[in-house]
């Protein structure tokens, strides 16, 4: 291993901290470290990626190295965090392993969400959680047409509508009702927010159906949200494409845990109130 990025949130005084000690551990190892955007352009040159802070590094990072075989180590220094799964306690033996070539990643699927207005593409983006369709402004339920593949689904009178991958099946979906899905399956999730008619339940569908949302909510805009970190305002009849994308995020495994570890530990399973 040549080349490391350093990943992080300079505004978390742990970050920078962080940082601090693993610029050191890198130097010892006469590791080349790069951190900041200016390492992106040169991706395809770097090894590894270590992502310093809690899950909303590990999605900015995700969107960044699209495309890539680069492998992306999650570290945590929040509180819930299911993609940062390495602890500071496990980091440096976990890094040990990863220059020794002991280690795993486990390949994401991403979504691709397509804005198109009057027939013309708008804009194409990569999420890693979720794709979010939901108003943008008022209060208000909004109005949408979900098609699976071909076929028409139902109108989603409601607060907004998730579409998740697996991984993100932890994120927002769950918090909408929706289920907790092995990471490494090829499916989609689709979660109503607050549904007008309570019929309306989340619905897993294969990743090789593509899906079109229209807004079809009159005299009011929409959003759409990738990760909860990048927003596009949408208008009436606009139409959401979304599917897997044929990017990919390489997440490497802690080899301390599981992911069934990881639930128990993050949701607190089997522990009494």
């Amino acid at each position: 291993m040549k080349k490391v990025w350093l990943a992080f949130n300079p505004n978390k005084e742990k970050a920078i901290l962080a940082m601090a000690q693993l610029r050191k551990y890198f130097r010892n190892k006469k590791i080349k470290i790069v951190s900041g955007d200016r390492a992106i352009s040169r991706l395809t040159r770097t090894d590894l990626v270590v992502a310093l802070g809690g899950d909303g590094t590990i999605l900015r990072v995700g969107r960044k190295v699209a495309g890539t075989d680069v492998p992306v180590l999650g570290v945590n220094l929040g509180g819930l965090g299911f993609l940062t799964e390495v602890t500071m306690k496990d980091l440096y033996p976990t890094l040990d392993k990863i220059l020794a070539g002991h280690y795993s990643a486990e390949e994401r699927m991403m979504l691709k969400a397509e804005v198109w207005r009057n027939g013309k593409k708008k804009g194409e983006y990569l999420a890693v959680n979720d794709v979010v369709v939901n108003m943008s402004r008022e209060a208000r339920v909004i109005s949408l047409d979900l098609a699976v593949g071909n076929k028409a689904v139902a109108n989603y009178i409601a607060d907004g509508l998730i579409i998740s991958t697996p991984t993100g099946s932890t994120a927002y979906s769950l918090s909408a009702g929706g289920p907790i899905v092995y990471p490494n399956m090829k499916i989609l999730v689709i979660a109503p927010i607050c549904p007008h008619m309570l019929t309306l339940r989340p619905l897993i569908v294969p990743a090789d159906k593509p899906l079109t949302i229209t807004l079809k909510s009159d005299r009011h805009e929409g959003n759409l949200t990738m990760d909860g970190q990048v927003g596009v305002p949408l208008l009436v009849n606009d139409v959401v494409k979304v599917a897997a994308a044929k990017e990919r995020l390489n997440l490497v495994v802690n080899p301390y845990k599981n992911y069934f570890e990881v639930l128990r530990t993050k949701l607190k399973w089997s522990e009494r109130a």
